[in-house]
């Protein structure tokens, strides 16, 4: 890969700041000096589940994909670089400091746009996202429900019961929780989404029994990920593109939705899961619609994501609630409800791998905040749910955060764990639902 010089810009070598926005809603995402080096992955194969595939950051200095933002000194003018398009070709762009100069350069030069606009960082981001937004059609943005969670508790080993126990609990402590969602575990295999686990006895039943209490189903699911081990998989291998990384103890491919029989599976499955009563997804991994590879109509990577997400769109319906997460950042805007800008929160700060794509909450913090400008411009922002029962570490710290930069308001603690601090932090958390407008800095 050969990056081409665009420019050179004086900073502050001790005050200048560098914003090289992540590729999905994995990668780490934060302003940083400009004498430091961006974030990188510890696993070769992270580059291809957490950062931009085929494309790795260099050894020093900053690399985004299709947005970087230098603020020479913290206050003043910012000199930002952009994707001419954003939603059919994302460049990936450099900068370095030499000296007291950070030298901007990127691949694909012919399709950087630079502006610029007054300081602060965060200011000047939100101005540009105001353009873009209005370029992608991102439109009127909705009020988010507010979410129960299965998946910070129970992960994959979630069962009917377990999902019904605390849809019990939602009631008898009058939480204000508009969605009951039941997350990865409800599935036979990744890909094969028309087929239940045995831990559930009837998806479309549970789904029933949430309407039954006055509350909303909503369903996790990774439409664009194929795994090994899947029918969809052994069934038709002529429909898997690229190299989508190793989870769930197996290899997983990405789904070409270029591809007729592709196009009608994920049409059927959605229309299925709107008929089984589900009208809230979460659509996960979407990385894997983006990944390089040949498909059956010839079309790029980017390309083919933005014709898969907007088939899942039109599929689930103007009604349903759409989060994205995982998923291509600047390719997503108009398509997705709800944005997750995190990596995953986990009970502990701090991962201990060096990797700020990791699951932590060191992890989701430095990427909710560092994003916090997009909400109520391109989407609402998800920092990930809420979680606080006494085992989660800096619990108060994590709770401060959501209640400042939390768009959408999750919540994904077994509600028997609650303390009686944690119980009541979640009715606060999940009474407050801040508007779908830009946050105030």
């Amino acid at each position: 890969m050969i990056f081409h010089p665009i420019a050179e810009i004086p900073v502050d070598p001790a005050r200048g700041l560098v914003h090289a926005h992540g590729w999905q809603s994995w990668t780490p995402t934060s302003a940083l000096p400009v004498g430091g080096r961006g974030f990188q992955p510890v696993q070769q194969v992270m580059q291809t589940m957490r950062y931009r595939p085929g494309l790795p950051a260099p050894a020093d200095g900053f690399q985004g994909e299709g947005l970087l933002a230098v603020a020479p000194e913290p206050d003043g003018p910012v000199r930002l670089f952009a994707a001419r398009d954003g939603l059919a070709t994302v460049p990936s762009i450099r900068a370095r400091l030499v000296d007291d100069q950070m030298v901007i350069t990127a691949d694909r030069p012919d399709e950087v746009v630079e502006k610029t606009f007054p300081g602060p960082l965060d200011a000047a981001l939100g101005a540009w996202a105001d353009g873009f937004a209005a370029e992608a059609g991102t439109g009127p943005l909705r009020r988010p429900p507010t979410v129960w969670c299965s998946w910070y508790h129970y992960y994959e080993d979630v069962t009917e019961d377990d999902v019904l126990e605390n849809l019990r609990a939602v009631g008898e402590h009058d939480l204000p929780v508009d969605v009951v969602q039941i997350d990865d575990g409800w599935q036979a295999e990744i890909g094969d989404w028309l087929t239940p686990s045995g831990r559930f006895s009837s998806i479309p039943e549970t789904a029933a029994r949430i309407h039954a209490e006055g509350r909303r189903a909503g369903l996790w699911l990774s439409p664009f990920l194929v795994g090994a081990r899947s029918e969809l998989a052994r069934r038709h291998p002529e429909w898997l593109v690229g190299d989508a990384g190793h989870n769930w103890n197996q290899d997983l491919y990405g789904l070409d939705v270029t591809h007729p029989g592709a196009a009608a599976y994920l049409r059927e499955v959605f229309q299925t899961l709107r008929g089984w009563g589900f009208d809230y997804f979460k659509l996960d991994f979407l990385y894997a619609g983006a990944l390089a590879g040949p498909r059956r109509s010839g079309a790029s990577p980017i390309a083919a994501y933005r014709e898969g997400l907007a088939l899942v769109r039109e599929a689930a319906g103007p009604e349903s609630y759409v989060l994205g997460s995982g998923a291509p950042i600047l390719p997503s805007a108009g398509l997705v409800d709800a944005m997750r800008v995190s990596p995953d929160i986990a009970a502990a700060y701090d991962a201990g791998t060096g990797d700020l794509s990791d699951p932590s909450q060191q992890a989701a913090v430095l990427s909710t905040t560092g994003r916090s400008w997009q909400h109520g411009r391109l989407w609402v922002n998800d920092p990930d749910c809420l979680i606080v029962r006494p085992a989660v570490q800096r619990r108060e710290e994590w709770t401060a955060t959501v209640e400042r930069f939390g768009g959408l308001r999750a919540t994904s603690d077994r509600i028997a764990d609650l303390d009686d601090w944690g119980l009541e932090t979640t009715r606060r958390v999940l009474s407050s639902v801040p508007p779908a407008t830009p946050f105030t800095p």
